[in-house]
């Protein structure tokens, strides 16, 4: 089974883990805090990499902000755009491939990617790419994490990865069961680079 068709295959399902639907209100506002403490004021362009189901672009465009996701997978993206559809939002999603967004250079204020980089065949390559679609001034936002299962990206060689493009990293824990619907045994963070 290929990788797509495995993400195609868990569309369906993917927004009942509490850390991807963020049904649970409290679930849902630990997000929203913990995202736009990093993000600039409302209205700002975000493009969400690897987008899923759209929950996090959601949660941005709700605020204000202007978004656009991409998914490599068609199922998610269907249901990322019924997702926005179904709450009156205004957020483009398409198919695509997040190590090479079909955006233009320096047109977004905030990159946000979130349990992507780590799958990327080359994280580097995918960074540099990420970096040159940030105005000056813009954000990178990674959330990522080292998971039990062996796979991710631990923080430390995150931070060297985008440290050696950017000049300020900082890297916070996210440790809080609000985050994730229960206690986790593994390394989960937010990198932020400015």
């Amino acid at each position: 089974m290929s990788e797509r068709n495995y993400w195609d295959g868990e569309a369906a399902t993917f927004d009942q883990e509490p850390d991807h639907g963020l049904s649970d209100p409290v679930t849902r506002e630990a997000w929203r805090s913990l995202l736009c403490e990093h993000l600039p004021s409302a209205p700002c362009d975000v493009v969400d990499l690897g987008c899923g189901t759209g929950t996090l672009s959601a949660l941005l465009a709700r605020d204000g902000h202007r978004v656009r996701g991409l998914d490599f997978a068609p199922a998610m993206v269907d249901a990322a755009r019924a997702k926005h559809v179904a709450a009156g939002l205004d957020v483009e999603v398409v198919v695509g491939d997040a190590g090479d967004p079909p955006y233009d250079e320096g047109s977004v204020d905030v990159v946000l990617v979130r349990h992507v980089l780590w799958a990327m065949p080359d994280p580097a390559q995918a960074l540099r790419r990420w970096v040159a679609l940030l105005r000056p001034g813009g954000r990178l936002l990674l959330v990522e994490g080292r998971w039990h299962t062996g796979g991710g990206i631990g923080a430390e060689d995150c931070a060297a990865l985008v440290g050696a493009q950017r000049d300020h990293v900082e890297v916070r824990l996210l440790p809080e069961e609000v985050f994730w619907g229960g206690p986790i045994t593994d390394e989960r963070y937010l990198l932020v680079s400015r």
